[in-house]
């Protein structure tokens, strides 16, 4: 009995304040010195029972704290927030402290847009131009500024009827060779350009002043009789004019006497077969074909002789190899081809236009034809762009060509006049010739 009332005894001075928290630091020191927190910061708010803020919810039975407390539910705990939510029902308590809603901010005062009256004509415009609320912002363009120089220009363009003439086209010409993969169109443009990079390598140069016993009308006459003896054996183009362009090379390093002459094309034409052909010819033929002036020793030995001094170089671009371009680019014409392919071998035949470059060559080739069957206009921009030359450039080597087209029914030498002339080859020689076409007379 003594120890419960002396329990009693120590419970009974407690202070009405029980949530308080104990003074701790200044606060201990404060309380020390006889003064409460509260009377010496009289704004500052007591603390009151922290069990008048916690808003429990009953839910079948269960108490549920709000949001953001976390701490475990006990049976004496529970049974507390269960009979203060049952007295103050949903509600808040009295002594909860409200928080007050937050407060809201102040509308920002702009400044007045001062809004530029239109003028009488602009007023419908400003109206229909009106763009929608909703249109998405664009970045301002920059200011175009006509200079003076820009207006006189543009005057003096539209007074000579320069803007109204349409720019000229380059045409893809393979175009039709997308799904053909031996035209190789992915790769045709590198490939030209290589050749034309490779074309003034290993060149022939000017040799009959070098050469004592040959001369100009001694070369015509082999590569006449050549001209037949690639058409009786029905040899490929390439084989022909790599049989020239061997000739020419080798008589341009090696001193060749007069009988042998015939010797060095027969070998040629035997190194360009053997190249160029899937069935060259054998050497027998070439016997039976010379009408037995060479043994087969001596065709043999040539053919070493001029391998080895040409250091067996026979991958070179010849004007095959850009006629085939360049006409395509000239256009799908048949009668234009073979006119074309007929100047060409002209131009074979012309010593003058040895030392010339292949492409310049075909380009003239292809020049002199349409001025001979009156194409227009005579050269494009897709023969300017694919040939690398314009038309100033293929005034002389065309009149070269032209001058041996209208020299050819009068000359002795009429292999090549005789070939076109066949229909087979739309008889592209007897046409007249073009001596008054864009001053080729």
């Amino acid at each position: 009995m003594a120890t419960r009332h002396h329990q009693h005894a120590a419970a009974a001075p407690q202070p009405a304040n029980r949530g308080a928290a104990v003074p701790t630091g200044k606060q201990k020191a404060a309380a020390a010195a006889g003064g409460r927190p509260e009377e010496r910061n009289p704004r500052r708010r007591a603390l009151g029972d922290i069990g008048n803020l916690v808003h429990a919810t009953v839910l079948d039975g269960k108490v549920q704290l709000p949001e953001g407390i976390n701490r475990p539910i006990t049976r004496s705990f529970g049974a507390q927030l269960l009979k203060k939510a049952q007295a103050n029902g949903a509600g808040a308590s009295k002594n909860a402290i409200a928080v007050p809603p937050p407060a809201a901010p102040k509308p920002v005062a702009r400044r007045p847009v001062l809004k530029v009256a239109p003028r009488p004509g602009q007023a419908a415009k400003g109206e229909d131009n009106r763009k929608p609320e909703g249109a998405a912002h664009k970045l301002p363009r920059k200011k175009v500024v006509n200079t003076l120089t820009k207006v006189l220009s543009h005057r003096s363009k539209e007074a000579c009827g320069l803007n109204s003439i349409p720019k000229a086209v380059v045409e893809d010409i393979d175009k039709l060779d997308g799904d053909n993969e031996l035209a190789v169109v992915d790769y045709i443009e590198d490939i030209y350009s290589y050749y034309k990079a490779a074309q003034h390598e290993s060149r022939p140069v000017d040799y009959i002043g070098r050469q004592p016993d040959i001369d100009t009308n001694m070369r015509a006459i082999l590569l006449d009789w050549l001209v037949e003896v690639a058409h009786k054996f029905e040899l490929m183009p390439e084989s022909f004019y790599l049989t020239v362009y061997i000739i020419d090379r080798f008589l341009s390093m090696q001193v060749v006497p007069r009988r042998d002459l015939q010797l060095v094309g027969v070998a040629a034409m035997l190194i360009a077969c053997k190249y160029e052909e899937i069935w060259a010819p054998e050497v027998n033929d070439l016997i039976l074909i010379a009408d037995n002036t060479y043994s087969r020793q001596r065709i043999l030995g040539m053919e070493k002789s001029i391998l080895n001094r040409m250091s067996w170089n026979l991958t070179v671009p010849t004007p095959y190899v850009f006629l085939v371009r360049f006409a395509k680019a000239a256009g799908s014409d048949k009668e234009l081809e073979h006119m074309v392919f007929f100047f060409a071998e002209l131009a074979l035949m012309e010593y003058r236009l040895v030392s010339v470059c292949p492409s310049l060559v075909a380009a003239s080739a292809v020049y002199a034809a349409r001025c001979t069957l009156k194409k227009t206009p005579i050269w494009t921009e897709t023969l300017k762009h694919h040939t690398g030359f314009s038309e100033l450039q293929l005034m002389e080597p065309a009149k070269v060509l032209v001058a041996s087209h209208a020299a050819a029914p009068l000359n002795t030498l009429k292999a090549v006049y005789k070939k076109y002339s066949c229909d087979q080859l739309a008889r592209v020689a007897l046409r007249p010739p073009a001596l008054a076409a864009q001053g080729l007379a």
